[in-house]
């Protein structure tokens, strides 16, 4: 967490004795989860108090129930030293498969064995629960990875099978980051871009192919690439590549819903927020109403959850 956050978390909720779990605090103590596949954010509430911690992203695709638990006891444990959590809601990628939301649920249960309550679910709920809260409506999420669904205030009814990022996840980080490794490795950009590129990053090809095919997490390092994209804006092959990658997710993913036509589409995500414009001009085209975009679902959560 930057210094500035914690700054900013330090006045807004000051440490009050009794707070997160002591003996003379009869509240219960709650702790929430947003995970994706490059970062997770966690926030302990008590009442009005809260902690924020950020620890690596959990992908129960690359991570088994050892892995995830050897994460949490290093990254997260020690900040929430003392403290008696009663409930902890994940959210995650991945865990719209049972065998990944189990192998998940097991390392939590074995980091707090003192939590009464654990669920987890997949990080679809958390967007919807976040913009809709118990209403109905449409949501998208733009992050690393991508998906959408209709929301009908209680549950998810409808879905597209998610593909991952090989086969998929159009619009995402992962997507929009490989079509600049694309650009890069076919000589696709023009001079000016290649030369921002080059010293950005003092990389080659060896190395983006070694990242991409032998190290662990290549969609983590390809979404890291959409920097490229928000720091070089106006130039037409960025915008290419931004409008193009989006209008696939609308094609290939929104428009299979007829209710994206009847309520206004909510979107979460770093890349939803990050090219918000583009959003906007996209939903023009197709007719489709814009609902809000935000970077991240954690304050809807923690409304949801209170």
């Amino acid at each position: 967490m930057s210094m500035a956050r914690e700054q900013a978390t330090s006045n807004q909720y000051p440490p009050r004795r009794g707070s997160f779990g002591t003996t003379n605090n009869m509240s219960s103590v709650k702790l929430i989860c947003d995970s994706g596949a490059t970062k997770a954010e966690w926030c302990l509430i008590n009442k009005a108090r809260r902690k924020t911690v950020f620890t690596n992203g959990i992908s129960p695709y690359f991570l088994n129930t050892r892995e995830i638990t050897d994460l949490l006891l290093k990254e997260l444990k020690p900040k929430f030293r003392n403290i008696k959590v009663d409930q902890v809601f994940y959210y995650g990628t991945g865990c719209a498969n049972p065998e990944n939301a189990k192998s998940i649920k097991k390392a939590i249960q074995l980091v707090f064995p003192e939590a009464k309550k654990v669920e987890v679910t997949h990080d679809l709920m958390a967007a919807a629960r976040s913009v809709c809260g118990r209403q109905k409506g449409m949501v998208a999420n733009l992050g690393t990875g991508s998906f959408c669904c209709y929301y009908n205030g209680k549950k998810i009814v409808k879905q597209l099978p998610g593909i991952g990022y090989i086969l998929g996840d159009e619009g995402s980080g992962a997507y929009l980051g490989k079509k600049i490794i694309q650009y890069y490795l076919y000589e696709t950009f023009d001079d000016d871009l290649r030369a921002r590129f080059n010293a950005k990053y003092v990389t080659n090809r060896s190395e983006i192919l070694d990242n991409v095919y032998k190290k662990p997490f290549p969609n983590r390092y390809l979404a890291a690439f959409t920097l490229f994209l928000a720091e070089n804006r106006g130039h037409y092959m960025i915008e290419n590549i931004i409008e193009d990658g989006l209008n696939e997710f609308f094609f290939y993913h929104l428009c299979k819903f007829r209710e994206s036509w009847i309520m206004p589409i909510h979107f979460v995500g770093s890349v939803a927020f990050g090219f918000k414009d583009v959003l906007q001009q996209l939903c023009a085209t197709y007719e489709f109403d814009l609902g809000r975009v935000i970077k991240n679902p954690m304050e809807g959560l923690i409304a949801y959850h209170s």
